[in-house]
């Protein structure tokens, strides 16, 4: 590999690690910040051997800051209104207005996880005159979590604050408390470790038990205090519907100054109590605090788009993966009854000649096996095959011509590359009929005669056989042969049905040699010369059919290295196809018809759904982390039973056993990734302008090992002598990269 390719794949490779850490980031972010807590009021009472007496008693504002320890309460008929774990884009706006319409400011213990996403109502409550304190980052069990850890909820919660207000505040109310009352050994640690960070703790007088959902009056009710003390009372506005508390509100506000009680924040009820000496609980933000702050709010934002956008891939994906199993339930039902029909004919019998081009190179292992199936095939017409050696250095044509097989004909020209081989092959053939076959795949005896059959319509110009997986053994080639009946043929009676049909493959197709003439041949101008003649056939205004009954055995990869490979070679040059015939989607007539459906259709169900489909891995491992993680197994069970459906629909249209299928489980956890990490691959050698060289596959002419019987081979003769062809740069056989 040539220094510039080299800096090119590590470039690929560099930007793919960046994105995926990027990604992993921004999800393990968002878990971290959308972590679900339970209300304040779940938390019971443990031991109290160590909480002094004057905490218990006291106030319930508790100052154990410099080593001190001070417990305040509010001056009579005095409330401070407090808010926690918001805020709440939908419902902390509505608590807004209630305050704004009575003029009174109240105090806002906020999640810094929700101070992140929603800074701008953060900023809108400190302008006019609320309080912000601190209320943890992910409202965790702070007395179950490391002392680091807590810290850095404090100090994480403190960020948020200073980016959405410029202000640092020492206010903190601790998740899951309430009174001081309720103070035990734990949470004494806990409020003790908080004076030493500098913070001034805030429990409450009266709990409004708006989490209840007992209705208005009910909260009106719990927040009213006992007779002319002053109080700090706690309501919630996020955590759920908090219509109950917004009406609680806007009728506990007039009713308590009816009592002749005022409302004031936290710090300026201490202000009072403290017979007007000023009492600071916030502080400007220095530029290192604002900084970091930045840092934090971007990163969750981030986190946030990218979760939201991942959301979005997998609706995408959902709609599609529906879309495609409804059109493939009922139209490849469709063709496969259409076809089966006992009155179903094509037209008169075709009994024209054929002829058999093989291009061959190194392909000894299994080029005697698909000589004699092609050579034995019993359609009435006669098969003449014509094997175009393309500088093979493993002694292929001298395999062919022992053979001795009367209507055999080999070739031999220099290496130039599959296409040029099989233009030089079409015009070496005698008839007007021409099937392209690989020099891996193993014809069944009646498998020709089916498949010119459609030959009898004069508007087919080719034909898409049937590929069948013949080395069924691995696991690799189980997940193959899987994929061959679902992905390939099954889509092929869509295609057919549809009249757009993208890709004949390589392993067994039938010309008109009229439609190949007149696209000028097989183009070397793409990896997929399969797709880009099928695509350009179809622009032409021929229609191209799948007809079942033509059957081939192949030899599929059988390491995960090869069928990279190979799949990287199909991806890559499926989309150098279809930016070749970009234009049939302006155009009119048939190409236009193609450009505007069949386009389409491979764009949405051959890339953007592979390639949108690691979402729903990556939502499933990201949601095993959510407390919905029953709801997330549930629907990635779901797609996989709808995966099964379809995998048995396709098996029985195609006459297959299911026992394979026992393997399509294992499919979702290497084959599938696999695949999108070769269509990634793909894309970004596209995007990037790279060519991509030919690889060569190893084979080990197991390719009719799954035939029910092995074919039948033509009567010998005498040695047919090979045939040496000069390529020559005309209509049919254009320069092309030698293989490697």
């Amino acid at each position: 590999m040539t220094g510039p390719r080299k800096r090119r794949s590590f470039n690929r490779l560099a930007l793919g690690m960046v994105v995926l850490v990027v990604l992993v980031g921004a999800l393990l972010v968002d878990a971290y910040v959308s972590a679900a807590f339970q209300p304040d009021h779940t938390a019971g009472v443990g031991r109290r051997s160590t909480v002094p007496a004057a905490v218990t008693n006291g106030g319930p504002i508790i100052d154990t800051r410099n080593g001190t320890l001070r417990t305040y309460r509010l001056p009579l008929k005095t409330i401070a209104l407090t808010f926690d774990d918001g805020p709440d884009p939908w419902w902390t706006p509505r608590v807004m207005e209630v305050l704004r319409r009575h003029r009174v400011n109240a105090t806002f213990f906020v999640l810094g996880t929700q101070v992140a996403r929603h800074p701008g109502i953060v900023a809108e409550l400190a302008r006019d005159g609320d309080e912000i304190g601190v209320h943890s980052f992910t409202h965790p069990h702070l007395e179950r979590l490391p002392h680091w850890q807590r810290q850095l909820e404090y100090s994480q919660t403190q960020l948020a604050v200073v980016r959405a207000t410029g202000r640092k505040s020492a206010l903190l109310r601790l998740p899951y408390t309430s009174g001081p009352g309720a103070i035990d050994d734990a949470r004494w640690g806990l409020i003790r470790e908080a004076g030493e960070l500098g913070y001034l703790t805030v429990m409450a007088d009266t709990d409004s038990q708006d989490w209840r959902g007992a209705g208005a009056d009910a909260i009106v009710r719990a927040a009213t205090p006992q007779g002319d003390w002053g109080s700090i009372v706690v309501m919630h506005d996020a955590g759920g519907d908090r219509a109950e508390t917004v009406a609680a509100l806007d009728r506990f506000i007039p009713l308590m100054r009816s009592r002749g009680y005022t409302f004031t924040t936290v710090s300026e009820g201490l202000t009072r109590a403290f017979a007007g000496q000023r009492v600071v609980v916030d502080a400007p933000a220095t530029l290192v605090d604002q900084r970091r702050a930045l840092a934090l709010v971007t990163a969750v934002s981030l986190a946030g788009w990218v979760v939201a956008a991942i959301g979005v891939l997998l609706l995408v994906v959902g709609v599609l993966t529906v879309a495609r199993t409804v059109a493939l339930f009922l139209l490849a039902g469709r063709h496969a009854r259409r076809r089966r029909a006992r009155d179903w004919r094509w037209g008169p019998p075709v009994e024209l000649p054929v002829s058999v081009i093989v291009p061959a190179y190194n392909e000894k292992e299994g080029i005697e096996a698909a000589v004699r199936s092609l050579a034995g095939g019993d359609h009435p017409g006669g098969i003449e095959v014509v094997v175009v050696d393309d500088g093979s250095t493993d002694n292929t044509a001298a395999l062919v011509a022992a053979l001795r097989l009367p209507n055999v004909r080999v070739a031999r020209i220099p290496n130039g590359g599959k296409p040029n081989a099989l233009n030089v092959g079409v015009e070496l053939a005698s008839h007007d009929i021409v099937v392209m076959v690989d020099g891996d795949t193993v014809f069944e005896p009646d498998a020709v005669r089916h498949l010119v059959q459609p030959f009898a319509d004069p508007f087919v110009g080719a034909v898409a056989g049937n590929v069948k997986v013949g080395n069924r053994r691995s696991v690799v080639a189980r997940w193959q042969h899987i994929e061959y009946v679902i992905g390939f043929n099954l889509d092929r009676r869509l295609y057919d049905i549809l009249r757009c049909m993208p890709t004949i493959p390589g392993a067994i197709g039938a010309f008109r040699r009229e439609a190949l003439e007149g696209i000028g041949g097989i183009s070397h101008g793409t990896l997929a010369e399969d797709t880009d003649a099928t695509m350009a056939l179809c622009r032409s205004g021929w229609r191209v059919v799948y007809e079942e009954r033509a059957r081939a055995w192949t030899e599929v990869p059988s390491t995960l290295r090869q069928l990279w490979l190979q799949r990287y070679r199909w991806s890559y040059g499926t989309m150098q196809a279809m930016w070749k015939h970009r234009r049939s989607l302006v155009d009119r007539g048939p190409s236009g018809r193609f450009g505007r459906l069949g386009l389409p259709f491979v764009a949405l169900f051959g890339i953007a759904l592979p390639l949108f489909a690691p979402v729903v891995d990556i939502l499933f491992v990201y949601g095993l982390f959510q407390p919905s993680r029953l709801v997330t197994t549930g629907l990635w069970l779901a797609m996989l039973a709808m995966q099964f459906l379809t995998a048995v629909v396709a098996f029985r249209l195609d006459k297959e056993q299911l026992r394979p299928l026992w393997v399509l489980p294992l499919q979702q956890f290497v084959y599938r990734q696999l695949m999108y990490l070769v269509l990634i691959q793909s894309l970004g050698t596209a995007l990037t302008g790279a060519r991509l060289r030919w690889h060569k596959l190893h084979r080990a002419g197991s390719a009719g090992t799954g035939m029910t019987g092995a074919p039948t081979a033509a009567p010998t003769a005498a040695p047919t002598g090979a045939v040496p062809v000069r390529s020559s740069p005309g209509r049919h056989h254009r320069a092309a990269a030698p293989r490697r």
